[in-house]
């Protein structure tokens, strides 16, 4: 089979588009032909050795992908063989990532696609969906699962929802019912996050943000998914009612954080940081279960049309992909491995 692969940390140019043995199935595992990699920050992250140690001499990079189950191992059940699935965390902990013609990974990470869902969707879920069920559910009046109607009479703030995981905030909390509203840094990203679904949009660098946003809610924000804290903390904290919650998946800008401990003691402000990989079995298995029921509604599409363009690379292309991500493409970048 064809595979990316890279045997030290470093820039992009450490890939190496090789031939290797089909990988086999161990026990409660399963075998895809990949169709599509997604890439994600976390992947070019590992690569260069950014607060990611290399654990093996060999790797080959990706977390997220789909395509079609086409071997498993002792202990799954034969049935899966010919089931299109959707992959996630394929490369955490393990040297086997979607960045190849075939891939193996535990049978529970290989997720059901429905037949009406295309590749381009599957593999634009994992981390970016999962991380964004997450932010959804850990508020402490609830809820802790997502369906139709478990965020009725809740307002949520998207941060930055052209992002990635933005753009899932806004599907999701949209599915469950909640009231959306995004903030955006201009004109196109707008345009995007009310694409995806977004009930109300909101440019923070004109005008004042937060006096918008409280118009749209005067009792506040109950959940704000935040990839910049830093730069959006007095925002965040400007809009927030009480008891609500700010979920923290990143800090675009790396601007410090500094919290007014008695401000945040007057709101009972719950802040929760999170990161998929340790976020626990459970919570992964739940956010799994979650995810896939609203990719059989049609909650999650992806597309121009949709708001997550898409930016598309063969897979010996791998590493312009990787550069793609690194100077932030909007939208979600994604490798054509197979049909």
């Amino acid at each position: 089979m064809k595979a990316i692969i890279y045997h030290d940390n470093g820039a992009p140019d450490v890939l190496r588009f090789v031939d290797r043995d089909l990988p086999e199935p161990g026990p409660g595992e399963v075998r895809v032909r990949v169709a599509v990699s997604g890439v994600n920050p976390t992947d070019w992250q590992a690569r260069s050795g950014a607060g990611h140690p290399k654990r093996f001499s060999e790797i080959t990079p990706h977390l997220d992908g789909a395509g079609t189950i086409d071997a498993v191992g002792e202990g799954v059940d034969r049935s899966r063989v010919g089931e299109r699935v959707w992959l996630f965390m394929a490369a955490a902990g393990r040297p086997t990532g979607t960045a190849a013609e075939f891939t193996v990974v535990p049978a529970e990470q290989a997720v059901p696609l429905p037949d009406e869902a295309g590749f381009d969707v599957g593999a634009s879920l994992g981390v970016p969906a999962l991380t964004a069920h997450r932010a959804l559910t850990v508020a402490e009046d609830g809820p802790h699962r997502l369906r139709p109607g478990a965020l009725d009479g809740k307002v949520v703030l998207a941060a930055g929802g052209a992002g990635a995981v933005g753009h899932a905030v806004i599907q999701l909390a949209r599915w469950a019912g909640a009231t959306v509203i995004s903030t955006v840094s201009g004109p196109e990203k707008a345009r995007l996050a009310g694409a995806a679904g977004a009930h109300h949009v909101i440019d923070y660098r004109g005008g004042d943000p937060a006096a918008d946003i409280r118009e749209i809610t005067p009792d506040g924000v109950d959940i704000i998914a935040e990839v910049a804290l830093g730069t959006n903390l007095a925002l965040d904290l400007a809009v927030l009612r009480t008891r609500g919650t700010i979920s923290t998946y990143a800090n675009d800008g790396g601007v410090p954080v500094e919290l007014d401990v008695p401000r945040n003691m007057v709101l009972n402000a719950r802040f929760q940081f999170l990161i998929l990989y340790l976020a626990g079995p459970e919570a992964r298995a739940a956010a799994a279960q979650d995810v896939a029921a609203a990719v059989r509604d049609g909650a999650l599409p992806v597309g121009e049309e949709h708001g997550l363009p898409l930016t598309r690379f063969p897979l010996d292309r791998t590493a312009d992909a990787h550069r793609a991500v690194e100077s932030r493409t909007v939208g979600k970048v994604l490798v054509d491995v197979g049909s």
